[in-house]
C-alpha cells in the first residue's frame, strides 16, 4: 500500500493571529510528528501542483471567489463572519490548498499511489457555495468530489466526514444529488457548531437517501465510533459501492481537544480509518484521499494524525 502526502510549511502563511484555534501552528505540529516519528519512511510526499480558477468555480459561486480575493487583498481582518479570518495570503494560500488536494486526487486515480492524506489549511468544510464559516475559505473536499465527476468520470463518489463539526458546506452543496454520498458523524448539533447535521436531514429531491447524519452524544468515545461505523456508515457504504471514497479528517472529536466535548483516542481514529481504508480496497480499487479538517489541540492533532497516516500506509 502505497500512500501519499500533500505538506508544506507555505500553508503556515494563512496567518489567523494570535489566539485563534485554526492557527499555523496547527500545519507546524504535523510537521514537527513527520520530522520524528518516522512515518515519512512510510509515504511518499507528493510535489504539490498548482491550480487555476476552473474547479473552483464549478463549487464556489464566482461572486464569492472576487469577494475572497478583494477583501485579501484590501486587508480585510475577515471574510463573512468574524472566525473566518483572512490576512494579505489567505486567498493565495486557499488556491494553495485546493491545488495541493487536486494534486493527490490526480495522483490516486492515475495509480501513482494508491491513497493520500492532505495536510492543507485553510480547511474547507464548512464553507458554503456563496460563503466562508467556520475559519473555511474554499470547501476543498466538494471542490475534490466534482473534479473525480468531472476530470475523472466517476459516476459514485462518497465521503465520510468524522470531524467533530457537521461538515455544512459539503452538505449543501451535494444534498441535491445522487451520485455523491455524503456520511457525517458529528457532535450532536444541539450542542456544537454549526448547529446543523440531524439526523432528519437526509437529502433534497433526487438527492433523497444520499445524506447520512449521525449526530453523537458528548462524551461518546472509540466504542460509540464503532458502533456508528459498523451499525450505519459501512451499511451505507456497502449499498452505495464509491468508485472513490473521500474524508473529511477532522480530528477534533479527540478527547483534549478544546472545541467539543468528545473522547476519541489516536488508536480510534486509526480503527475508523483501517475501517475506511477496506471499504476503498473493496470497492475503490484502494482509490482513498484524505482532507485535513479540524484539530486543534496541537499534541493530540500530531498524534492522531500519525495514527492516521500509519492506517493508510499499512
Amino acid at each position: 500500500m502505497t500512500t501519499g502526502l500533500i505538506f508544506d510549511e507555505t500553508y503556515c502563511l494563512h496567518d489567523t493571529g494570535r489566539g485563534h484555534p485554526e492557527r499555523p501552528d496547527r500545519i507546524r505540529a504535523i510537521g514537527e510528528m513527520l520530522r520524528t516519528s518516522g512515518v515519512l519512511e512510510q509515504i511518499v510526499t507528493l510535489q504539490i501542483n498548482a491550480t487555476d480558477l476552473g474547479p473552483v468555480r464549478q463549487v464556489h459561486d464566482p461572486r464569492y471567489i472576487d469577494r475572497l480575493k478583494s477583501a485579501c487583498q484590501t486587508g480585510q481582518p475577515f471574510i463573512d463572519v468574524s472566525d473566518s479570518v483572512i490576512c494579505e495570503r489567505s486567498y493565495e494560500i486557499a488556491l494553495m490548498a485546493v491545488g495541493g488536494v487536486l494534486t493527490a486526487v490526480d495522483a490516486v486515480m492515475e495509480e501513482q499511489v494508491n491513497n493520500a492524506f492532505c495536510a492543507v489549511r485553510p480547511p474547507g468544510h464548512h464553507a458554503e457555495s456563496d460563503r466562508s464559516m467556520g475559519f473555511c475559505m474554499f470547501n476543498n473536499i466538494a471542490i475534490a468530489a466534482e473534479h473525480l465527476c468531472q476530470q475523472h468520470g466517476l459516476k459514485r463518489v462518497a465521503i465520510v466526514d468524522f470531524d467533530v463539526h457537521h461538515g455544512n458546506g459539503t452538505q449543501h452543496i451535494f444534498e441535491h444529488r445522487s451520485d455523491i454520498l455524503f456520511i457525517s458523524l458529528h457532535q450532536d448539533p444541539l450542542t456544537c457548531y454549526p448547529g446543523t447535521g440531524f439526523a432528519d436531514e437526509t437529502g433534497i429531491g433526487k438527492g433523497e437517501g444520499y445524506t447520512l447524519n449521525l449526530p453523537m452524544t458528548p462524551g461518546d468515545g472509540d466504542a460509540d465510533y464503532r458502533n456508528a461505523f459498523t451499525q450505519s456508515i459501512l451499511p451505507a457504504l456497502d449499498r452505495f459501492k464509491p468508485q472513490a471514497l473521500l474524508i473529511s479528517a477532522g480530528f477534533d472529536a479527540a478527547a483534549p481537544d478544546p472545541l467539543a466535548q468528545m473522547n476519541l483516542t489516536p488508536e480510534g481514529f486509526s480503527s475508523l480509518t483501517r475501517e475506511l481504508r477496506c471499504i476503498a480496497d473493496q470497492y475503490c480499487d484502494k482509490k482513498l484521499i484524505s482532507l485535513l479538517e479540524g484539530g486543534y489541540d496541537l499534541p493530540a492533532l500530531g498524534r492522531c494524525v500519525e495514527a492516521h497516516l500509519r492506517a493508510l500506509a499499512e
